[in-house]
């Protein structure tokens, strides 16, 4: 049946969102590919799940950040990846968030830092929204474009396609792991310069003001 199809698209993005590290397009493709007839229905379902698991990643942040959250961070030995976007979202917030929708650090850490810093949920869920579903509905029009010579590529070489799909999929990945690499480096010049600002400031809290004095 393809509504129940269509639930298990949106668990399966759920789940790749809070825990599965393995990219739901190795599934999405190929079915989007088989029946696109239904693509906008497809990408919404995969968007809601990852949705839907992006504010559960958000409510622990913000109730359950010192237990729940912290342990988790812990557990998937997340403490430099979170240290270094702490400072990147107390400096750029809604682009932080949008960003880490579509480069290789994991999401899990930008749902518990919103939810920790009681970022605006609104801008947070508008963020992964906008994020994930140019994602999504991107391939899905990717798929459109490409129609029936896609469909037909399928049927006659199909294991050709998987491998082929495999392949760009690592080069997308390789493409955004290095993207990811260069967002690294705006975090960690971010956090740096949030050090430096806080180090200046506790001087002028020490060293007392005598400009203006007789």
């Amino acid at each position: 049946d393809s509504d129940h199809v269509l639930w298990w698209l949106f668990l399966a993005s759920f789940l790749e969102t809070v825990i599965v590290p393995i990219p739901i397009e190795l599934i999405l493709v190929p079915y989007m590919v088989a029946n696109r007839d239904r693509l906008i229905p497809i990408a919404t379902a995969v968007t809601l799940g990852c949705i839907t698991a992006s504010m559960l990643g958000y409510g622990v942040g913000f109730f359950l950040f010192e237990t729940a959250g912290e342990w988790v961070i812990r557990t998937a030995g997340w403490e430099s990846a979170y240290a270094s976007y702490q400072a990147f979202f107390e400096s750029h917030g809604f682009f932080a968030v949008f960003a880490v929708g579509i480069v290789p650090i994991p999401f899990q850490v930008a749902m518990l830092t919103a939810g920790a810093a009681s970022y605006p949920v609104w801008k947070f869920t508008l963020a992964a929204t906008l994020a994930r579903g140019i994602r999504y509905f991107g391939l899905a029009g990717i798929v459109a474009l490409v129609g029936d010579r896609a469909e037909a590529l399928w049927k006659r070489h199909r294991w050709a396609a998987i491998v082929l799909l495999v392949a760009l999929l690592g080069a997308f990945w390789g493409l955004a792991q290095w993207l990811g690499s260069r967002m690294q480096d705006s975090m960690e010049e971010a956090r740096e310069t949030t050090k430096l600002s806080r180090s200046i400031d506790s001087l002028h809290e020490v060293i007392p003001d005598h400009g203006g004095g007789s």
